[in-house]
């Protein structure tokens, strides 16, 4: 690059920097102003802007604020108060934003639920909140139905139309649709709590995320100026509301710029751009899994008659980036990097195709607070030097991501409910006696140019279709399982696939047997999280401390040439696991099966 086109790029840089910082500015923490203040602003000033394009209808914004003062009428009147924790599962619907606005007007923390969950995984997200209550949706109900005996404090249900639950439309009919006094979260500040948003972490079953009022204030701002968002935008949204980018950047940016959002319940690859385009979508949210889907689609006559001026997302890795561009004629992607609960915000501001952000030379100080430090991935920890202190890494060296925690930050490390989960990602003594960092769990490498770049996720955590899948959970449930001794679960490439398909290296009794282990995965864990692939060994494989090898088996992943164990695979569209041929293995590299 010249010198002119760099200065160029710098400028650029520079400007949409100062865009982003001058819309979180003056949050104060310790104020008396939450999300809640800022969207009931923007509903006074666009009452009759349509929030919401679902399912051939739409609801205004004025209707949108009557159904969520209704759920706060409702909160009240069933004696819930402030700092109480109310859990939500649903699927997509204006009801669910709806919901957790109402609840906030009155001070209540909503828990929002993956709507994959149930089994085990289910219990453990509800239990760790000590919900007072859980909606839900009639379909979705059963599931709570099957763990109630397991839930903590016998929480009350209430699905929509009283399927199974207690009715709640029903009780919200009788209620007004005014404003509940304020005075109910008068008290209240920027540092008190507004989410629960469930993260896997690194480790274990999902970790319930601590998401304050301040940090909402500053993330529902992220797509504001950098889209940027005006309340003629209309914005598309298929991916899960549960989740930071779709819940957050995409519907918490509307909420705050009075744009509309059109709403999918699920993703639909094969429906997006009749969606897009009909609905007349100008702002697309997104992740890498998305846009894979999006390409591995037949060519679809309106791919290209849609108004999408810009989209932003996360994990949309360079081997696409540029089909994508080309083919859809998205004219602007804004990548974006952070996670539900850290304390890291980087912004892919010029489009560099692979880069999650920048941290330019000239702004490193400003940036002081985001270091890459030196890692070892056998033991799985930053290396330290003779003096004690981690290390910077070198140019296009890989190392783990770390934001140094300051308590009074809006959107600072705010840890988990868990304590010892909270614990586990703090590094501490990092570069000075006494600093704390965030570890972001992250491998991450930056270029001379300072272009930031994602390589793997650390340790037990790996991506699938869109989710963190931890291989802890996954091996817990394993072991419940008749016949299995050790499960040691890992990530395995596949090409052509975002992320890690799930595998599981087993040693099993006499007595195992695989023909109801797939069945049995499906009643326990997400459909996402569900190993595609199976291998028996003959003993675990162990390090010296007794922990789990992991490195040998990812490398010789499921390549049935090498290893001569037997290994299983769940078929697409089928219920079981079959043994896995060295035929359908080569099926598998051509891409002819799609996973």
């Amino acid at each position: 690059m010249g010198i002119f086109s760099a200065i160029k790029r710098d400028i650029k840089f520079t400007r949409s920097l100062q865009n982003v910082m001058a819309q979180v500015k003056g949050i104060d923490p310790s104020a008396h102003t939450l999300i809640t203040d800022d969207i009931e602003s923007t509903i006074e000033r666009y009452p009759d802007n349509v929030a919401f394009h679902f399912e051939g209808g739409t609801v205004t914004y004025a209707a949108f604020e009557a159904r969520a003062n209704r759920i706060a009428h409702w909160a009240l009147k069933e004696g819930y108060k402030p700092g109480d924790t109310v859990a939500l599962l649903m699927e997509n619907a204006p009801d669910y934003v709806a919901t957790w606005f109402g609840l906030s007007k009155i001070g209540i923390v909503t828990a929002l639920i993956n709507s994959n969950l149930e089994g085990a995984g289910l219990t453990h997200c509800l239990n760790i909140v000590a919900t007072k209550a859980i909606i839900t949706t009639a379909d979705l109900a059963p599931r709570i139905s099957k763990i109630t005996a397991k839930l903590d404090g016998s929480p009350a249900l209430w699905d929509w139309d009283g399927d199974v639950g207690q009715n709640l439309n029903s009780a919200l009919a009788e209620l007004p649709e005014d404003r509940p006094d304020k005075s109910h979260r008068a008290h209240l500040t920027g540092l008190d709590q507004f989410l629960y948003v469930y993260t896997s972490g690194t480790t274990g079953l999902p970790k319930a995320a601590r998401i304050s009022h301040a940090r909402a204030r500053r993330s529902f701002r992220i797509a504001i100026s950098t889209c940027p968002l005006t309340p003629e935008d209309r914005i598309y949204i298929t991916l899960p509301l549960y989740h930071v980018t779709g819940g957050f950047i995409g519907q918490g940016g509307a909420l705050l710029s009075g744009a509309s959002v059109i709403l999918r319940r699920k993703f639909s690859a094969s429906k997006y751009w009749d969606d897009a385009t009909d609905y007349g979508a100008t702002v697309i949210v997104y992740i890498g899994e998305l846009c894979r889907y999006l390409l591995n689609q037949p060519e679809h006559p309106k791919q290209r008659a849609h108004k999408v001026r810009v989209g932003i997302g996360n994990g949309l890795r360079s081997d696409i980036w540029q089909q994508f561009v080309d083919r859809f004629q998205v004219p602007k992607l804004l990548e974006i990097y952070g996670s539900t609960e850290g304390n890291i915000f980087l912004m892919n501001f010029d489009g560099k195709i692979g880069a999650v952000g920048r941290i330019p030379k000239f702004l490193e100080k400003q940036f002081g607070d985001v270091r890459i430090v030196k890692f070892d991935i056998a033991e799985e920890q930053p290396i330290r030097g003779a003096d004690g202190f981690c290390i910077k890494t070198d140019w296009n060296e890989a190392g783990e991501l770390i934001g140094r925690i300051h308590a009074d930050s809006p959107s600072d490390f705010s840890g988990y409910q868990d304590k010892e989960a909270t614990e586990k990602k703090i590094l501490r003594d990092v570069f000075e006696k006494g600093d704390a960092w965030f570890r972001s769990g992250d491998l991450m490498s930056r270029d001379r140019s300072g272009y930031i770049y994602f390589k793997d996720r650390i340790g037990d955590t790996f991506r699938w279709k869109g989710e963190n899948v931890a291989t802890n959970e996954i091996s817990e449930v394993l072991s419940q399982y008749p016949g299995i001794k050790t499960a040691n679960v890992y990530g395995v490439e596949v090409p052509d696939t975002d992320g890690r398909a799930g595998m599981a290296s087993l040693t099993v009794a006499d007595d195992f047997d695989i023909a109801e282990l797939r069945a049995y995965l499906a009643k326990e864990l997400p459909h996402y999280a569900v190993p595609l692939f199976i291998r028996v060994e003959p003993e675990a494989q162990t390090t010296g401390t007794f922990k789990y090898r992991k490195v040998e088996l990812v490398e010789e992943g499921f390549d049935v040439a090498i290893v001569s164990d037997p290994i299983w695979f769940s078929k697409p569209n089928t219920d079981g696991y079959e043994a896995l041929t060295q035929a359908e293995h080569a099926m598998i590299l051509s891409g002819e099966y799609r996973l």
